[in-house]
This record gives C-alpha cells, structure tokens and sequence, in this order.
C-alpha cells in the first residue's frame, strides 16, 4: 500500500505541473480500491458517466452467468448505456423498445432472485 500512496504523491506533483502550464486535468483517486483516474480538460459528465458505466458492463460481461446478480447488473448497464448515448437527442422507437425489453429481463432477473437470494447460490 505504501508504494502505491508513494506514487499517488509523484502523480500528484505531475499533474500540478502540468496544471502550472494551464493544461486543465482533474485526478480521482481512490485509496482503498487503489484506484487512480485522471480527466482531461474536454471532459464532461456524460463523458465521465460513460466511462464508469464502461466498467461496470465489463463487470456484467466477465461475470456472464457465473453470479446470481450478473442479469439485473448486465441490464442495468444496457439501459444506462443507451441512455447516455442519447443523451443529447431523441431516443427511437428501436431504442425504446430495447430499453423496454431490458426492464422485462430486469423484472425477471429481479424475480429469480427474489426466489433465490444471493446467499442461496454456490459460486
């Protein structure tokens, strides 16, 4: 852990530098997790949005159906993703069927584990 703390600490010192020749960069830094992450000056929320919904549909995807709660994550995602993409339009008519057709698989993901809670399921 102290390394990381250690390298947290020069990334910092880097990136004020960088921030000292007007280059606008936010940091993100979460020490439990050890996870850093670093925003460019064009970034904006639904561009940040998209990039934690990235991680959580690679999550969804890797998992597959090896976790009872990967289908309401996996669909959860589906509709977040199309939502963002649209953000700044109109959805169509093939998108909001998608979306509906997501929340149906959600219902019914939600069902099945409310048959069988998490701690039910072997892993």
């Amino acid at each position: 852990m102290e390394d990381f703390d250690s390298f947290y600490k020069e990334l910092q010192s880097l990136v004020q530098s960088y921030k000292n020749r007007d280059m606008m960069l936010k940091i993100e830094h979460d020490p439990t997790s050890q996870i850093i992450r670093i925003f460019g000056e064009k970034m904006n929320s639904i561009d940040k949005a998209k990039s934690g919904l990235s991680d959580a549909s690679e999550l969804a995807f890797t998992v597959a159906e090896h976790h009872p709660y990967w289908n309401l994550l996996y669909h959860a995602c589906q509709i977040a993703k199309i939502t963002l993409d649209k953000w700044d339009s109109d959805l169509s008519k093939e998108e909001l069927d998608e979306i509906s057709w997501s929340i149906a698989e959600l219902k019914n993901a939600h069902d099945k584990v409310t048959a069988r809670p998490h701690n039910d399921h072997t892993h």
